[in-house]
């Protein structure tokens, strides 16, 4: 898209099928997107540092359970608010969250165990509760490509790394400790750095969602 004017807050774009502007229900839109990714990322850090850090301390780990649905409702609000000109990628994230939010309830419900336990030890509970970090990692993609930002270029790939590690055991304890610990700190400076971003570019060309939206 491309700046035509813009005389005090009214600025206008050209888009690839037409002129449109931005209101404060869009910036709106985007400051919530940005909120739930730092409260998801905020989220993963405690998470990761409960396992990392008090690993052997059962209150730590019971922690996990309300820390990780905290995380989960995030990433759903950045979900609902996120613009994607892909209407069914977008759709796939979003069953791809409510897949992982059932499957961790039900893990949850289920297992006598604190879910990060019993994710641990059974490690093909991550076939279901990973569909939540496979739309996480939509957006990471989506970012990647989007905006070269260099931190979602190593998340991309660590993240499904880490799970598949897990899944089939190829990792040791030592490298899931490492890939979980840097899929923290990368996921906080991708989140800290999305608000410093210009808010147009996050909303995009409304233009293609207008046309896509009566195609």
């Amino acid at each position: 898209m491309q700046l035509l004017k813009s005389p005090d807050e009214s600025a206008v774009y050209q888009g690839q099928f037409g002129e449109f502007t931005i209101t404060e229900s869009d910036r709106a839109g985007v400051l919530i997107y940005r909120a739930g990714l730092g409260v998801a990322a905020l989220c993963l850090a405690v998470g990761a540092t409960l396992v990392l850090q008090q690993g052997d301390n059962a209150m730590a780990i019971q922690a996990v359970t309300p820390v990780f649905a905290c995380f989960w409702i995030a990433l759903g609000v950045s979900l609902a608010t996120i613009h994607i000109y892909m209407i069914a990628l977008h759709r796939t994230l979003k069953v791809f969250w409510a897949i992982g939010g059932a499957a961790a309830l039900f893990v949850a419900l289920q297992s006598s165990e604190p879910l990060a336990l019993a994710v641990y030890e059974h490690p093909a509970t991550l076939w279901g509760i990973g569909f939540t970090f496979a739309a996480l990692n939509g957006i990471f993609f989506k970012e990647a490509f989007c905006f070269n930002r260099l931190e979602t270029k190593f998340l991309t790939p660590g993240v499904p790394l880490l799970l598949l590690g897990h899944i089939f055991g190829f990792l040791t304890p030592e490298n899931e400790q490492l890939l979980l610990g840097l899929w923290a700190i990368l996921f906080i400076i991708f989140a800290v750095r999305k608000f410093f971003q210009p808010i147009p570019q996050d909303i995009g060309d409304k233009s293609v969602f207008e046309y896509l939206k009566h195609k």
